[in-house]
């Protein structure tokens, strides 16, 4: 998880120190309100299908309440997306400092997690954001993460952390969504459409995401 302060310096962080952001109380399981102002970077596992090639759209799962490598889940219930659909961007790799390479549509909340549509920019006016557009449709980049607020969390009981599971966000603001080239969880999945008949992929990684994400910025 990438920890981003109100003063823009990122870092990453394990659990321990997590909670120590969010002003919880560690000792205690169960739904706590988040005392602390703290923005999360989280990559998820994500479902890609077949995109519309004339207008650059791609239908994307953003969130799952997959566990991810540092036993965390995401509600996919919690999710507050109104003010981010007042301005949708779509970022390259959680770079705010440089302009969104798209904007999302469509968002909806199922049982299985954030859906939306992506919808890159025109190469008239943003050749990179374009080309990101054209890596996805490829298939060279299969990744995303999402940026949210967090305003609750769950710490789990000893008998549901069996499976690994170490805390749930149980509400949380969407800030923004990013396309990135490598996400933090190992089993992150980018799918064809079964019903069209499309071949399923899996990818596997096994590489330390938060080194490959906002160079120079993380503290480890």
């Amino acid at each position: 998880m990438i920890i981003r302060t109100k003063n823009g310096t990122a870092m990453s962080a394990n659990g321990l120190t997590l909670l120590d952001f969010l002003g919880a109380r560690k000792e205690v399981a169960g739904v706590q309100k988040v005392n602390g102002e703290v923005v999360l970077i989280a990559s998820v596992p994500f479902h890609l299908t077949e995109g519309n090639e004339e207008n650059k759209s791609f239908p994307w799962t953003f969130s799952t309440f997959d566990l991810d490598r540092f036993g965390e889940r995401i509600d996919p219930q919690g999710w507050d997306f109104s003010k981010f659909m007042k301005n949708p961007v779509i970022e390259w790799s959680h770079r705010f400092d440089i302009p969104a390479i798209g904007k999302a549509e469509m968002l909806s909340v199922d049982d299985e997690g954030l859906h939306g549509v992506i919808v890159f920019n025109d190469k008239s006016f943003d050749p990179f954001g374009w080309s990101i557009g054209e890596r996805v449709k490829a298939g060279v980049i299969r990744a995303g993460s999402v940026g949210f607020r967090v305003l609750e969390i769950e710490i789990p009981s000893k008998e549901d952390s069996k499976d690994g599971t170490s805390l749930i966000f149980r509400r949380q603001e969407l800030l923004e969504f990013s396309i990135c080239n490598v996400p933090a969880n190992p089993f992150a999945l980018a799918k064809r459409n079964e019903e069209l008949g499309m071949r399923n992929e899996k990818v596997d990684v096994d590489v330390n995401f938060w080194d490959c994400l906002i160079p120079g910025e993380i503290a480890q």
